[in-house]
């Protein structure tokens, strides 16, 4: 299979075409790699037997000490570098003296899967666990660590204390365990909210600080956990070409748990910085979409967090473990002797195991009660079951932490009191971890294993039952809220461990499952374990990312250039004619209040003129040379009340209402418009109104507006959609009208109502009101209009030439030439002095007029035959769309403060 593989590599390679035909590919590579490294093998190796649990689970990781040396990594080509950033390294330093330091070994999930993980040249980033005040001490520990691939940061013990212990500890750990917020008395202990959070600020710059010293061009930086949640905003403001991918190894809560949070907001967005976002399970994941939906009003889709066109991809990776490494253990001496010695110990006893840091989250006291309920239930199994309960010491100076030990310890002695012998207890109660061989032996001579977590973020102790399970093929009983179900559930028994009843009847049908039941059982979870191992988790999560860093590429490539502002400006001082088309909602209106506040909350029902825009306004109406049109889809009364004190054009309802503000209102309705179907959408729009919380419609005399903007987002969008489906097979079947989907509106209108359709009358209505002699040379349309809208931008398009009449006309930058920078130009369209011209029996003899249009004024003013409404070059028509990176426009201006400055700039320019 392998010669097949390597003898394809003389053909031309095919290029992947899509996003899952590349990562196919590179999951094809990975296993040629393995097989190609399969001798290159880090050995087994040893690990002090005192060793005890520091961070993420067990301390049982032996082979740590091989591989992260320099000198047993193989020599090869050169590989991609990765920058493994967690809060501790993987190793703990001891200080010996002055200029000297012992490194000791800390172990956990994250460094099993990373050190089988041979396709990257990684290195550690993090902080070593203790205060090192003095230059030297901290020269001597980083080179010392430099042996290692580790690289030191340096945190002082006030920031240790309110960043991790605070924030970390007391606030993000208990929140993301579903426990809650500390009351007053716990937060007094270390502060408050405000200075934990900016202490937590302060070490995650800490943190970027060293990354950003030590990256590589091309280099991939791995952030980890929710200590460092704040981390990929500070790598992407230093660097944002840098691959930033983020990992978190707990749960991620509901929405409702996560908006407790006072710093939620700012953490979400720091977090969406990144470029890949992981999770343990799709529960999580979802729950951070949710969380960024609900809190931070963005779009949520299939592939993650949509945000002004930026995607940040999210995804479940749930990690593994190293399965080979536990199944060759079963076959040293030294393992086979503790199985040997454990058979001889509870001979003619069914060995039931618990392996837990002694933790509130681990549910140990209701494992113990369960088991005590199972003894009083079932009196003949109290002389043949025995129960292993290891709980590994943690966090032994907090005061909850010692409450939860003395709880365990007087509920084990008193069962053991109540149904022990002289010669045999029913439960074991160890408050220590053990080495890995020792462990492994208890795995192996295990016949039910009990994971009773009251909520976890993946629990690797199931995977390492199972894969040491190849014999016993004992039955796993495991916790719904354990990541671990969503990937072993199949095969376990799941329980509540809430459920004291629920969970001893489950230890009682484990007991007694017939043999093959058990092995079919065994045999699921066996495969999953040893296929999703640590090592294919961290391949999968970087080769992702590489590949989400390609698709946002391609992505870029469809988003619009930003608008040349100094360029719009200079052709607008060259030009002798000026047209300003202009949108209003969400493109002059004022900013969100400075809190940024979400949930609904009703600001303003109407949309305000941004208060900034009132001089430059002034300026720019009184140039003779230039004519503002304001055309938007709000009622006339919100555009008089806005724009009434400047001389502009104001066009109402999508331009179908037209005034120049020293005038009255026209209509450029159809006379023959059909309004037939108002009444019955209005019914329908009254429903949704009753049936959706806080939202409202409008009805306008050419169209009505369902807006659920202040509604719960995803209520709104499931109301929406049902709405769109009575009225496309009810009300509106049969009418002539359009259905407008907004980001949080729906819209009904009469067909052929569009900015688009309108802009020709006005054009001509604006021509012979001011009597222009001049045609019009320039043109800016900004606005964030609807797509249905749209045809706005591409009616000032240059017309194509003749030699092309298979080409529609223009929609995209890609369509036309100009010598203006950043607008990309097809080959065939060549010609850069292409013009829009419109004359004035042009615009008498058009569509619109013929179509019955009311006429708004009764006599024309006359003007010379033939004389030109517009005579627009290429290079002097500057569309721009407001915050939608996908439009017809040629350009982007990204927020409505952009516009703001536009303005400004434009105003300065001309009364200079």
């Amino acid at each position: 299979m392998l010669n097949n593989h390597m003898a394809g590599n003389n053909c031309a390679p095919v290029t992947p075409r899509t996003r899952l035909e590349r990562l196919l590919r590179n999951r094809e590579l990975r296993k040629i790699n393995r097989i190609l490294n399969s001798n290159d093998d880090f050995g087994e190796g040893t690990v002090d037997a005192e060793l005890e649990a520091e961070n993420i689970g067990l301390l049982h990781e032996e082979t740590l000490l091989e591989g992260v040396d320099g000198s047993e990594w193989p020599e090869g080509p050169p590989k991609q570098r990765l920058l493994v950033v967690a809060n501790r390294l993987p190793v703990s330093a001891v200080r010996r003296g002055e200029d000297s330091w012992q490194l000791e070994i800390s172990v956990g999930g994250l460094v099993s899967a990373l050190l089988g993980v041979k396709e990257f040249d990684a290195r550690w980033i993090g902080w070593a666990g203790v205060n090192v005040p003095d230059e030297i001490g901290q020269r001597a520990l980083t080179k010392a660590l430099a042996e290692k691939r580790c690289i030191p940061v340096f945190l002082d013990e006030d920031i240790v204390h309110q960043y991790y212990n605070g924030y970390c500890n007391n606030i993000l750990w208990p929140l993301f365990h579903y426990l809650g917020l500390p009351q007053e008395d716990r937060l007094a202990t270390t502060r408050s909210f405000q200075s934990q959070f900016d202490a937590y600020k302060k070490a995650n710059q800490m943190f970027a600080d060293v990354v950003n010293e030590h990256y590589e061009e091309g280099d991939v930086v791995w952030c980890h956990d929710y200590h460092l949640m704040f981390l990929p905003k500070c790598l992407k403001e230093h660097n944002n070409n840098m691959k930033v991918g983020w990992f978190l190894h707990t749960p991620f809560p509901s929405s409702e748990i996560h908006r407790m949070l006072p710093s939620r907001s700012e953490l979400l967005r720091s977090v969406l910085a990144a470029d890949l976002v992981g999770f343990h399970t799709y529960d999580y994941a979802r729950h951070f979409v949710s969380a960024c939906t609900r809190i931070l009003g963005l779009e949520g889709t299939p592939e993650g967090v949509e945000d002004q066109g930026k995607l940040t991809r999210v995804a479940a990776f749930p990690i593994g473990i190293d399965s080979e490494r536990f199944i060759r253990a079963l076959e040293l001496p030294q393992v086979q002797e503790h199985m040997k010695e454990l058979k001889e110990r509870f001979a003619g006893r069914k060995v039931m195991l618990g392996v837990d840091r002694l933790d509130m989250i681990k549910g140990i006291p209701q494992k113990i009660l369960a088991f005590e309920e199972f003894l009083e239930q079932n009196p003949e199994w109290r002389d043949k079951v025995v129960l292993l309960q290891i709980a590994v010491p943690t966090r032994t100076d907090v005061p909850e932490y010692q409450k939860l030990t003395s709880q365990v310890h007087e509920i084990v002695g008193r069962i053991n009191g109540r149904f022990g012998t002289l010669t045999a207890v029913p439960i074991h109660h160890l408050d220590r971890s053990l080495d890995f061989h020792a462990l492994c032996a208890l795995y192996a001579v295990t016949d039910v294993a009990l994971v009773t977590s009251l909520r976890d973020g993946m629990n690797l102790v199931s995977y390492e039952f199972v894969a040491c399970q190849a014999f016993k093929k004992g039955v796993l009983i495991l916790s719904e809220f354990a990541g671990a179900a969503q990937s072993l559930g199949a095969g376990a028994l799941l329980v509540n461990p809430w459920n004291i009843s629920e969970v001893a009847a489950s230890i009682g049908y484990a007991l007694n499952m017939p043999a093959d039941e058990r092995e079919k059982r065994h045999n699921h979870n066996f495969r999953h374990v040893t296929t999703h191992t640590s090592q294919e988790w961290a391949a999968t999560f970087v080769s992702e990312l590489n590949d989400t860093i390609v698709e946002a590429q391609l992505r870029t490539r469809q988003v619009l250039p930003l608008l040349p502002v100094q360029v719009a400006i200079e052709r607008y001082l060259e030009s002798n004619n000026r047209l300003l088309i202009l949108g209003f909602n969400a493109t002059l209106t004022e900013p969100v209040d400075a809190l940024g506040r979400r949930g609904g909350q009703i600001r303003e029902l109407e949309p305000r003129l941004h208060p900034e825009l009132k001089e430059p306004f002034k300026k720019l109406c009184a140039d003779k040379k230039t004519t503002i049109v304001v055309l938007s889809g709000s009622d006339r009364t919100i555009l008089d009340e806005n724009f009434g004190e400047y001389n502009m054009w104001l066009a109402a309802e999508n331009g179908m209402f037209l005034r120049l503000t020293t005038g009255e209102w026209m209509t450029t309705m159809p006379e023959n418009l059909n309004m037939d179907w108002v009444d019955s959408v209005k019914h329908v729009f009254e429903y949704f109104t009753e049936r959706t919380p806080r939202s409202h419609f409008e009805l306008r005399e050419t169209s009505l507006v369902w807006n659920y903007k202040y509604a719960d987002v995803d209520f709104g969008r499931i109301q929406a959609r049902d709405m769109l489906q009575h009225l496309w097979t009810g009300p509106i079947s049969n009418a002539a009208v359009d259905v407008v989907q907004g980001g949080r509106s729906v819209e009904v209108r009469a067909v052929g109502v569009t900015k688009g359709a309108a802009i020709d009358r006005i054009l001509g209505e604006i021509v012979h009101n001011q009597g222009m002699k001049a045609p019009i040379d320039y043109v800016l349309c900004v606005g964030h209009f609807l797509t249905k809208d749209e045809d706005i931008y591409t009616f000032f398009e240059p017309e194509l030439p003749a030699e092309l009449p298979t080409i529609a006309r223009s929609r995209s930058p890609d369509h036309f030439v100009s010598p203006v920078p950043k607008i990309p130009c097809s080959k065939t369209r060549s010609k850069a002095h292409l013009r829009k011209q419109r004359s004035l029996p042009t615009l008498e003899n058009s569509s619109f007029v013929n179509a019955a249009w009311r006429p708004i004024v009764r006599e024309r003013i006359s003007m010379h035959e033939g004389s030109s409404v517009l005579d627009l070059k290429g290079e002097n028509y500057f569309s721009c769309a407001v915050s939608r990176k996908r439009s017809n426009a040629r350009y982007l201006l990204a927020t409505p403060d952009d516009v703001v400055t536009l303005l400004k700039d434009l105003a300065d320019s001309s009364s200079l």
